[in-house]
């Protein structure tokens, strides 16, 4: 199924933190906290301004981001979990992120 937002929303899938802590203690599903990162999969075209401009977003799909705990609405499209929220909801782009994952 394709899915596309609108306005200035954002579909982001979650990424899966580790399951072991530094020191090699495995933490069990039910201690776990849901990740606040996650990889942009859609954007929407964006937000107008008072001119009625269309204003482009700041992220792009593939981006890294972190965002807050709480941020957007829990979905599942084709048996995978998304959340959409609006561009406002992510604090920021995790640069570099993406050469790790490649390098890994």
């Amino acid at each position: 199924m394709k899915f596309r937002p609108l306005h200035d929303r954002v579909v982001v899938r979650r990424i899966d933190e580790d399951t072991k802590t530094p020191g090699g203690i495995i933490i069990p599903d039910t201690a776990k906290e849901k990740p606040m990162q996650g990889e942009v999969i859609a954007v929407g075209p964006g937000a107008r301004n008072e001119k009625g401009d269309l204003v482009a977003l700041d992220v792009k799909v593939g981006d890294t981001v972190l965002f807050g705990k709480w941020s957007g609405t829990e979905v599942k499209l084709d048996g995978t979990e998304l959340l959409i929220m609006k561009e406002s909801d992510i604090m920021g782009i995790i640069e570099g992120a993406t050469a790790k994952k490649k390098a890994a």
